[in-house]
């Protein structure tokens, strides 16, 4: 989502530009309803959470400080909402919505195929939602660490780590081979 000074001033309490505030709600709303998908795994449940963000980011805009990165704060908003749905809500309930209805959010243009695409979604879908959560900011919502370190609350340590593991997971999750009957490499035959 791309913020400038205009968005800052707008979060800070220049109620006065609704032009401007709304073409800022216009531009990170999708993309952050992309993230919430990716990480609730549904897309009724993400659409409520981005709005409840969006509210909460209205509601204390002035509690701001000047020069903070608005897309990560707004990042960090999403994601606390998501969380908060994840602990409340979902867990009364699957969580988990058609398969079908996710694919929307991926970007097939970028993926190789359509398989391909459901394939991510499957092995998104099995990581634990700490590690979900920073595979989605970074690779979907192409947060760099320290931004994602933000928008989660924890040390840049603790996403690389979140990272890696995801990775690791990612990476002999059966959706994801090539050949998906072949166990997976062990460190040594990777070396």
């Amino acid at each position: 989502m791309e913020v400038d000074s205009a968005s800052n001033e707008i979060v800070r309490g220049d109620p006065e530009d609704v032009a401007r505030l709304e073409a800022w709600l216009a531009d990170g709303y999708a993309k952050s309803f992309r993230t919430a998908c990716l990480i609730l795994g549904n897309p009724a449940d993400a659409e409520e959470a981005v709005q409840e963000a969006f509210l909460r980011a209205w509601r204390f805009r002035d509690s701001l400080p000047g020069g903070v990165d608005v897309r990560r704060w707004l990042y960090r908003v999403v994601v606390n909402s998501c969380n908060s749905k994840l602990r409340t809500e979902i867990p009364h309930r699957d969580r988990r919505g058609r398969d079908d209805a996710l694919e929307s959010v991926i970007d097939t243009g970028a993926a190789t195929s359509v398989a391909a695409s459901t394939d991510l979604l499957a092995a998104l879908g099995d990581l634990p939602v700490a590690l979900r959560t920073v595979v989605v900011l970074r690779y979907f919502a192409d947060l760099s660490e320290r931004e994602i370190a933000t928008a989660i609350g924890r040390p840049v340590g603790t996403v690389k780590s979140r990272l890696h593991e995801a990775r690791r997971q990612l990476a002999s999750h059966p959706a994801l081979r090539e050949d998906p009957d072949a166990a997976p490499a062990t460190a040594e035959e990777r070396e």
